[in-house]
């Protein structure tokens, strides 16, 4: 995993209300972690750079766009943690998240968006897993190189 990251959040229709879907990836385009909030504030970003952090190396630099929460988030992350990570903020050097956003809302969008928080969640979190297996990054090592679906199958087994 790179250690610059991309961070940017969308939102995605949840029982008629409009939730948070916290994204980062690398600078390479690979998946970092995914979080969906009730909320978009600073408390909300904080937990999505901790949980990111925890599962990944900590980042030397994040992009993300002018968002004050996200800063205030990060900044709190340094903060507790002890920890140096540079936060550059420029809505134009995201368009590697962008375009996984793209990715994520023609899939939700046929859907008209979904009926149980934690549905949404574990949606959300299988086309990811999808995306992380055509990008390359989940290996399973077998006889014969698997499909994708023969992938996605071996993982949840």
């Amino acid at each position: 995993m790179g250690t610059r990251w991309q961070m940017d959040e969308t939102y995605i229709k949840v029982k008629g209300q409009w939730t948070y879907y916290y994204h980062a990836v690398d600078k390479q385009g690979h998946t970092i972690d995914f979080l969906l909030t009730a909320t978009r504030d600073r408390q909300a970003a904080r937990r999505f750079f901790k949980k990111a952090i925890k599962q990944n190396a900590k980042p030397s630099l994040v992009n993300i766009d002018q968002s004050r929460a996200n800063t205030a988030g990060l900044k709190l992350v340094n903060y507790e943690e002890k920890v140096r990570i540079k936060i550059r903020q420029c809505k134009y050097l995201n368009n590697i998240i962008e375009q996984d956003h793209r990715r994520i809302k023609r899939v939700t969008r046929l859907m008209l968006g979904f009926k149980n928080f934690y549905a949404a969640q574990y949606t959300l979190a299988g086309i990811e897993v999808m995306a992380m297996i055509k990008k390359g990054q989940m290996k399973i090592k077998v006889r014969h190189e698997p499909s994708f679906a023969e992938q996605f199958s071996l993982l949840a087994a």
